[in-house]
């Protein structure tokens, strides 16, 4: 019982916020910036993990 009036408190700012999602579609025009962020970013790991593994196994002895 002692739990549920703090928990009622720090839920009432989260039930008091408006959605995020209104319901009303917006036209795309392009890709977001986001978007464009994360290809970048999986590109740049690819890249580096690729770089890795020829170096790995670029030093393996030959049989």
């Amino acid at each position: 019982m002692r739990f549920l009036l703090p928990a009622l408190l720090l839920a009432a700012p989260a039930l008091a916020v408006t959605p995020a999602h209104t319901g009303v579609p917006k036209v795309r025009t392009g890709p977001e910036l986001s978007d464009i962020a994360l290809f970048a970013m999986a590109a740049g790991g690819v890249y580096l993990v690729r770089r890795a593994m020829r170096a790995r196994f670029a030093k393996r002895p030959k049989d």
